[in-house]
């Protein structure tokens, strides 16, 4: 899974056009009621307060993603998220999930580069028992080959039909791929399928035993729920087990600068609609200086964020040579992030010459800059997409998690908006100067089988 901006987690905004003459953008925050403690194991806990209906969701992050993996393992992480769900001596069988069903809640897992989470979503009064469980399976997970093997070969099948079956993810695959030469970012995070072959019960209690402990895990609680509670049922669950010493430091591969254009092509006979997409790499939100990061989010929004963006306006609209056109900034990892723009055509027009029409549209912000109405607008309409998620406990929480597991502090993440109007137009104009360099980026043509070349 990709690590999102915090809009693309977010409804679309209705009401963006009222926060231009107010001053609620201004003092808006993320989360404003948020609190967070820290048991003596080390487990970090932060709750978000809202009693608007008596529900609550409980999350537990894992500051350890595929980009944390031991060269060979790929997908090790991904593969462990499966196998926490098999059961401990206590809870044996799947006795969690039974549970939950049991309870009418719900559950799921992630994994990404730079994090692994589960949660729940149940009544509070089922929240106790919620924590207690989760606090089992943090140590006490028991693997054998008898449940370990059968569910690498659901790995292996996830992997045919969302990336062998899927020519786009493919080409995304070799994007990464060749991206990134040295950061591990490059391997997917469901794994090559060569390696997933590989993995075995030793492999996956070793990555356990290893990362997951409380001295490496967050506890997010958003919901019908009084914080002194949560912090105390916490210590009554979490707080029992050992700290197993200091958090494992994320210590990887940097990745040298980018001194070349690069491009990846890929026919397929399943590819029905050509495309195009080109990739910049750029600092994230963790290793941004200033207001940096927030203007690459603000240049993406204004270039390619929807059907008043630059590329949608001028490459598809009145019959353009486009059906589709946007970009888009992953900027919340612990590590480099980037921006993407796309591009499909509309008729025969060429990919080469669409990808250049594209770039053109880039080069006019980097020459011209963008208007300050163009600035406002576009971060009103992010600004009142975060409103939105206050709407929602379960994307407020994720919002939290993803910041704190990629190097951000709570403060930080709470007053996002405020960096986010501190954004000015020459703040965005040298963002795009700096990284939306065509020599130095990569473009994906994603051809049907009859297409020899791009051009």
């Amino acid at each position: 899974m990709k690590l999102w901006p915090i809009s693309q987690y977010l409804a679309v905004a209705i009401f963006a056009a009222s926060f231009a003459s107010s001053s609620f953008a201004e003092t808006f925050k993320i989360a404003p009621n948020a609190e967070s403690s820290m048991l003596k194991n080390g487990l970090q806990i932060v709750v978000i307060p809202d009693n608007r209906a008596p529900v609550v969701t409980h999350m537990l992050w894992y500051k350890v993603g595929s980009a944390d993996e031991t060269p060979g393992k790929s997908g090790i992480a991904h593969f462990l998220e499966h196998l926490l769900f098999k059961g401990t001596k206590a809870n044996p069988d799947g006795a969690f999930s039974k549970r939950i069903a049991e309870i009418g809640g719900q559950e799921n897992a992630f994994t990404s580069s730079d994090y692994t989470g589960y949660f729940q979503r149940v009544a509070p009064t089922h929240l106790a028992e919620m924590m207690a469980l989760e606090a089992d399976r943090m140590r006490n997970l028991v693997l054998t080959d008898e449940v370990v093997l059968p569910e690498r070969e659901v790995v292996l099948e996830e992997r045919s039909s969302r990336i062998g079956n899927n020519p786009s993810s493919r080409l995304g695959e070799a994007i990464d791929a060749s991206f990134y030469k040295n950061h591990p970012y490059r391997f997917p995070v469901i794994g090559w399928e060569h390696e997933i072959k590989q993995l075995n019960r030793k492999d996956a209690f070793a990555f356990y035993e290893k990362h997951y402990t409380p001295e490496n895990a967050i506890l997010i609680v958003a919901g019908d729920v009084v914080p002194q509670e949560v912090f105390d049922l916490a210590k009554a669950t979490y707080g029992t087990i050992s700290r197993t010493g200091d958090a494992v430091p994320r210590l990887r591969p940097t990745e040298p600068p980018m001194e070349t254009a690069r491009t990846v092509t890929l026919a397929n006979e399943q590819v029905k609609q050509p495309s195009v997409r080109r990739s910049f790499l750029t600092p994230s939100y963790s290793t941004a200086e200033g207001p940096e990061a927030a203007a690459l989010a603000l240049l993406t929004e204004i270039l390619g964020g929807g059907s008043t963006s630059r590329l949608y306006r001028e490459l598809v609209l009145n019959g353009g040579p486009a059906t589709a056109a946007g970009s888009w900034y992953q900027g919340q990892q612990l590590d480099s992030g980037r921006v993407s723009v796309y591009a499909v055509p509309n008729g025969s027009e060429k990919l080469e010459e669409l990808i250049e029409k594209v770039q053109d549209i880039v080069e006019s912000i980097k020459t011209s800059g963008v208007e300050q109405d163009e600035l406002d607008k576009a971060r009103n309409r992010m600004i009142s997409d975060t409103v939105y998620a206050q709407d929602n406990q379960a994307s407020l929480a994720r919002i939290i998690g993803v910041g704190l597991t990629t190097g951000q502090t709570l403060e930080e993440i709470q007053n996002w908006p405020e960096l986010l109007q501190s954004v000015t137009t020459d703040d965005v104009q040298n963002a795009a100067r700096q990284y939306l360099d065509a020599n130095r980026s990569i473009t994906g043509y994603l051809l049907s089988a009859d297409d020899e070349n791009p051009s």
